[in-house]
């Protein structure tokens, strides 16, 4: 890489000179997928969760020392000094783990679960943005979920400042809240920004409440994005007539497809060609790639389409992105130039995100930044499965 050494405070600063190295490189063009997957191997990582906490606190307490010479104890010391102070207990949930092991393994680990994050914005006076940054940065997750009652009883704690103390008063009225069934069936099926609308309405406790009583269900189910899955739904369909007229223009097919036609393992085939299969006709698990560290949850596979498409798991980011980026690769003669064909992807991109209330383009995220890279490329989509093909020592341009 090139020798300008950057802040290891500054993420996104770092993963655009990755980016903009890679495709200014004189091969790019020629030797596309090799040089972007020696970028992702050399220099993308996922920037773990505890990066993410440590800069945080940081810049909060305005240490003056290098950032890469603070050592884990005093980070340990600063959250536990903040709880203390709060009152905010090791946990949501009862636990004879101590807080100075947990904050250990906070500062320590490449992820944590989502409830952890909401327990930090108690025990460090986080605001509303700050748990956001966290849970759509730090987690690569949605931000706080307008649906969760769980969620929003926290955002309602966060926006008026208060403590864990009163967090407990208001979850243990909702636990003896009854449902208003009117109110949740007419909800069940909105889309997330009626929902989030919703909130806006919230001033009190009263209204609080109002809105609480038709999130309870008795089972405490979580409704997915209504929003996300139309989303969804309206890519997977494009992505469908894309293959149905990729296979009616190709001689070795003698039927006429329809996008009725195409299932989710066309998508899969189509998208991941370069990706070995094994004997069975499988595609090899990810986990066995050289990508898996920035890679690992991202590819779109047979089962992820069916689980989406049968409500039994919600759409994430990266499922939209993929499908949008396979989209695009296929109308490359739209655009005169490569650079209208990116700033036509990354406005459609981040459109797309906006509506389903997600994060814009973040190319602190390896698979963000790989995509935004092929989208540079001559042939965005045989660039994209090469890279992967690469993955599995399968193929080069040499």
């Amino acid at each position: 890489m090139n020798n300008l050494e950057h802040s290891e405070l500054e993420f996104t600063d770092n993963a655009w000179n990755s980016l903009l190295y890679a495709t200014a490189d004189d091969n790019f063009q020629e030797r596309s997928a090799d040089v972007i997957f020696s970028e992702l191997m050399e220099n993308m990582r996922v920037v773990p969760f505890c990066d993410y906490l440590k800069r945080y606190l940081y810049q909060k307490e305005e240490l003056q020392e290098p950032f890469h010479h603070v050592e884990l104890q005093t980070y340990q010391k600063i959250v536990m000094n903040a709880f203390a102070e709060t009152k905010t207990p090791a946990s949501f949930y009862p636990t004879t783990a101590k807080l100075s092991a947990l904050t250990k393994n906070w500062l320590s680990q490449m992820t944590v679960r989502r409830n952890v994050v909401f327990l930090l914005g108690f025990g460090l006076s986080m605001s509303v943005p700050e748990v956001n940054d966290f849970l759509r940065k730090g987690l690569r997750e949605q931000g706080i979920n307008a649906k969760n009652p769980f969620e929003v009883i926290c955002w309602y704690c966060y926006k008026n400042g208060y403590g864990f103390e009163k967090f407990l008063e208001l979850w243990d009225r909702f636990i003896k809240l009854d449902p208003d069934t009117a109110f949740r069936e007419s909800l069940v099926e909105e889309k997330t920004v009626h929902i989030r609308s919703s909130l806006l309405s919230i001033q009190d406790e009263e209204s609080l409440f109002s809105v609480l009583s038709g999130l309870k269900t008795k089972d405490n189910q979580i409704k997915f994005s209504v929003t996300a899955r139309q989303c969804f739904y309206r890519l997977y369909e494009e992505s469908r007539r894309l293959i149905a007229d990729m296979y009616n223009q190709d001689s070795d097919y003698t039927k006429h497809y329809s996008p009725e036609d195409i299932t989710a393992g066309d998508l899969e085939r189509v998208i991941y060609a370069s990706v070995p299969m094994d004997k069975n006709g499988n595609l090899i698990p990810e986990k066995q790639s050289a990508l898996s560290a920035q890679f690992l949850g991202k590819r779109l596979s047979r089962k992820q389409f069916s689980d989406i498409l049968t409500n039994k798991k919600e759409v994430s980011r990266f499922d939209l992105i993929t499908l949008n980026f396979f989209i695009f690769s296929q109308n490359v003669e739209q655009y005169s130039t490569i650079l209208k064909r990116y700033d036509a992807f990354t406005e459609s991109m981040n459109a797309i995100l906006k509506e389903c209330y997600l994060e814009p383009l973040y190319t602190a995220n390896p698979y963000e930044s790989f995509i935004l890279m092929c989208i540079l490329s001559e042939d965005p989509l045989l660039t994209y499965a090469d890279v992967f093909g690469l993955s599995y020592g399968q193929g080069t341009t040499d």
